[in-house]
């Protein structure tokens, strides 16, 4: 009995991160614009670059419903972003954008 309520306990946590990164994937949409708005292109940050590039990842991966990579392609581009965003803001001091939670 106490097995087969193991394997229904982790039949449950799989089916939990087998779910669509919804969250993830907005963090990350979030923080690429926040990075924009304190002045971050393409054309001068690879940061933002590679932000883009990863959301790109994460939204072909949600379309083929692997929801594993798309959730790390999303963090990924978070974390780019954020780094997009801390140069951004060290290169404008007088107006620095924080990055949404």
């Amino acid at each position: 009995m106490l097995r087969l309520i193991a394997v229904f306990v982790g039949a449950v946590c799989l089916a939990g991160c087998a779910a669509a990164p919804v969250q993830e994937m907005s963090d990350a949409r979030q923080a690429i614009a926040a990075a924009q708005a304190a002045g971050a292109t393409g054309a001068t940050s690879p940061d933002l670059s590679a932000a883009q590039a990863a959301l790109g990842r994460a939204e072909t991966h949600l379309q083929a419903q692997e929801f594993t990579r798309a959730r790390l392609a999303a963090m990924e581009a978070k974390r780019h972003a954020a780094a997009a965003l801390a140069n951004a803001n060290s290169q404008h001091p007088e107006t620095p954008v924080t990055q949404p939670h």
